[in-house]
């Protein structure tokens, strides 16, 4: 008795259910997979938010200076060095590479791997800055000019103050926001899908989700959208977790 092959309209029908569980699978991969991007920058920015407090143990309570330029509004690098050095993305990676090796934070975190997200492009050092309430720039933000923290014991509730950000490409300096008003001053950082990790002033980390769609259609410029948006809850949080509170009286 001859062995039956395959008919071109079976092997057609086997393909074609291969293809529908693919398509199936295939999204529940990358969400998995990007989960697991996810808890490794959360990791990256814990181990950098318990750095930063043993720095500040180590310096008699003085955090470290969250700029990533020499010299920068209300800082003197000679005595406050910078936490890395930022050069630009047209300079070659060793640079970029030196300007890390350079920052303060260099002895604490001694890891490249862990100064860059599992997302970032290639090429890309680093994806995370420090808030400028936390020693950072401070000239632009109005309002502001009680509020930056020099020494950790300022800080009344460290769980709830945000020290570091994934943000990415967003800005080369510190990240902020406004304080005065319920209105973004950098993008909103939109990472691992509709959020991003940030550490805390206790040395713990969270990813938060944003909320509100109008956050996800500013950062990605998808619309005609200001950077004010009356009754934007991520805001509200953001400036509470930086700032420490609002600096106004919101609507609802």
């Amino acid at each position: 008795m001859k062995n039956r092959a395959f008919t071109l309209i079976e092997l057609l029908v086997v393909i074609a259910v291969i293809a529908i569980l693919m398509a199936i699978l295939m999204p529940a991969l990358n969400r998995a997979r990007e989960q697991g991007k996810r808890a490794v920058c959360q990791n990256n920015v814990k181990q950098f938010g318990l750095s930063w407090v043993m720095y500040s143990d180590d310096n008699d309570q003085k955090i470290v200076n969250a700029c990533t330029v020499e010299n920068t509004e209300g800082h003197t690098d000679a005595s406050e060095p910078c936490w890395l050095y930022f050069h630009s993305d047209w300079a070659d990676t060793d640079t970029r590479i030196d300007g890390i090796k350079r920052g303060a934070m260099w002895p604490y975190i001694k890891s490249l791997k862990l100064y860059k997200c599992p997302t970032g492009i290639r090429g890309e050092v680093n994806t995370y800055a420090i808030v400028d309430a936390m020693n950072g720039a401070m000239s632009s933000i109005p309002g502001v000019s009680k509020l930056y923290i020099r020494k950790k014991t300022q800080i009344k509730r460290p769980g709830e103050r945000i020290v570091f950000v994934d943000e990415g490409k967003t800005s080369t300096q510190s990240w902020t926001i406004n304080y005065l008003t319920e209105a973004w001053w950098d993008d909103p950082p939109v990472r691992h899908g509709a959020g991003t990790n940030f550490s805390f002033a206790d040395g713990h980390a969270e990813y938060w989700k944003w909320e509100d769609p109008r956050t996800l259609k500013y950062a990605r410029k998808e619309s005609g959208l200001q950077a004010a948006q009356a009754d934007n809850q991520d805001i509200q949080r953001l400036q509470r977790g930086a700032w420490g509170g609002l600096g106004y009286t919101p609507a609802n």
